[in-house]
């Protein structure tokens, strides 16, 4: 039994309309609920000061673990790439900055990222690479962890 192609676009067509009338029907339901509204300004106010959270992007490893370090870094690596594609330069710069200060092959790293990074987020990066470096610092200091120059370049 062979299904024409007119049959076949009817029931796609039904499935779409179908599955675009499901999501009206929640998208009413949710905006019905009486916390609706109070629900999306926390959610909108967490996410305001989860900002300022998210510039250290969590919790600072213990300096003497290199598997947390390691972590760290590549944690760090990721959300810069993840920030950067989506279009977020500073956010995507600072945590890229966060991985070449705790990084112990700063000058490969460095090298790396300007081969594989546009020039302009390159140079932003390099910009904000000592002022990043100096609140990292700050926060280890102010966390209690010893510092070596070595950790933190």
């Amino acid at each position: 039994m062979e299904i024409s192609r007119s049959t076949l676009g009817l029931a796609a067509g039904i499935a779409g309309t179908l599955f675009l009338g499901y999501c009206v029907y929640f998208d009413q339901q949710r905006r019905k609920d009486p916390l609706f509204k109070k629900k999306l300004r926390d959610r909108r106010r967490a996410a305001q000061q989860g900002g300022s959270a998210r510039n250290l992007g969590g919790p600072l490893p213990d300096m003497s673990d290199h598997e947390a370090m390691q972590r760290f870094f590549l944690q760090q690596i990721q959300l810069g790439e993840e920030l950067l594609a989506a279009g977020e330069l500073e956010a995507g710069v600072e945590h890229l900055g966060q991985a070449v200060a705790v990084c112990g092959q700063t000058q490969q790293l460095l090298s790396v990222l300007q081969q594989t990074m546009p020039a302009p987020i390159f140079h932003m990066l390099l910009k904000k690479l000592p002022e990043v470096s100096e609140r990292l610092r700050a926060s280890m200091k102010a966390s209690g962890a010893s510092l070596q120059e070595e950790d933190v370049e």
